[in-house]
């Protein structure tokens, strides 16, 4: 291995780029000189990474059914990645999440002697537990964010190392309200409701106009209330046309990006289920998760279900810390129901929003680690030669 290693990287949507870009500048603590490349984001390319392909082209929404549409064009630029990495093998390569994407290719490059991680554990105790042999055969070595992965994953013969959560680190354990909301322009006194309707083309299909028939809901029974909708600026022009048809085009404050600010400055927040939610809980935030996909994906995925649970907060507590609201439940009134009810808890029950604070906050200081440096050291270690 060179002293400055090459190392090829992959990371799909927007959480991906931000978990690779936190890894970029561990291992750039490691080897300044470092070269990167692959497929990757905004963030990445900020610590010098060299995009092949943007990872918004790895955004896809469901289980299957929505991935038809466009599995010609994945395989056809994984076969041209696989080609061009086998052709100038890098000293590593390095899949961030996008295990459908990864996985597969990991697997192809380990065989023809390329050393290969993958950061961030599939979720095998969550749902797909058959993946554990792709994950065997993919990945010399697995950097886990979750503290009870590696145990998991050493029964199965997979080598792994506990990480923390990069989000842990990044999200301050009291956040600033009070500055968040003046970035947005917004008083102390308002009651603020961040909606969050997710980062992929087919979620703003499916979820955003049940959240925003909702926040219409919300509206009526909340009239002075301020309403903030974080979009992906490549999503928000098709999100701001969404609130102009539930005729909510002057009451939702939709902003380009900014989401851990709009999640610093609200009191609740309507979020789709996925890494968002994980980042309300690290904000300390009382949500209500909702999602829907299609129809077909959602029975797929039903089968292979492992826990009560589906978004991150109440599968990391083991309760339903926050109400769940999914495919046929994920009803306008329904939704709005929840919100209203938790700004009914911020006015009434004290006790209720003290126990969700502590733990939220619990669970903070459970995934909070140098994620950056414990990272790069394993990989260092995977880089190492053999005696």
């Amino acid at each position: 291995m060179a002293q400055q290693p090459r190392i090829a990287m992959v990371a799909g949507e927007t959480s991906g780029d931000l978990l690779a870009s936190l890894l970029l500048s561990g291992m750039r603590g490691l080897w300044p000189d470092l070269q990167a490349f692959g497929i990757g984001g905004p963030q990445m390319s900020g610590q010098g990474f060299d995009a092949w392909w943007p990872s918004e082209r790895l955004a896809v929404h469901g289980y299957s059914f929505e991935v038809l549409g466009r599995l010609a064009e994945l395989i056809r630029m994984r076969r041209q990645l696989r080609g061009r990495l086998l052709g100038g093998p890098p000293d590593v390569f390095i899949g961030i999440d996008a295990p459908d994407f990864n996985l597969g290719l990991e697997a192809d490059l380990r065989t023809a002697g390329i050393k290969t991680v993958h950061f961030v554990c599939p979720s095998i105790w969550a749902w797909r537990a058959d993946r554990v042999e792709k994950i065997r055969s993919a990945a010399d070595h697995v950097l886990c964010i979750f503290p009870f992965e590696p145990a998991l994953l050493a029964l199965h013969g997979i080598a792994a190392t506990y990480v923390g959560h990069p989000l842990a680190g990044v999200i301050p354990m009291e956040p600033d309200r009070r500055a968040a909301r003046a970035v947005l322009g917004l008083q102390d006194h308002d009651a603020v409701l961040a909606i969050l309707p997710g980062s992929r083309s087919a979620e703003v299909q499916y979820i955003t106009p049940r959240f925003f028939e909702a926040a219409a809901l919300i509206h009526q029974a909340l009239p002075a209330i301020k309403m903030i909708v974080p979009a992906v600026p490549a999503l928000l022009n098709r999100i701001e046309q969404a609130a102009r048809t539930c005729g909510l085009g002057d009451v939702l404050q939709v902003i380009s990006g900014q989401s851990h600010t709009a999640l610093a400055a609200c009191d609740v927040t309507l979020i789709a289920s996925g890494t968002a939610t994980l980042e309300a809980a690290l904000f300390k935030r009382p949500m209500v998760i909702g999602y829907r996909m299609h129809p077909l994906s959602w029975r797929l995925m039903r089968r292979k279900q492992l826990q009560p649970w589906v978004g991150l907060p109440n599968i990391l507590c083991k309760d339903f810390v926050v109400p769940e609201l999914l495919q046929d439940d994920a009803t306008p009134q329904s939704l709005a129901a929840a919100v209203l009810q938790w700004f009914d808890a911020l006015e009434q029950d004290p006790d209720r929003m003290t126990a969700l604070h502590q733990r939220f906050t619990a669970l903070h200081q459970s995934l909070q680690r140098n994620t950056p440096q414990l990272a790069a050291d394993a990989i260092q270690k995977v880089l190492a030669p053999t005696a």
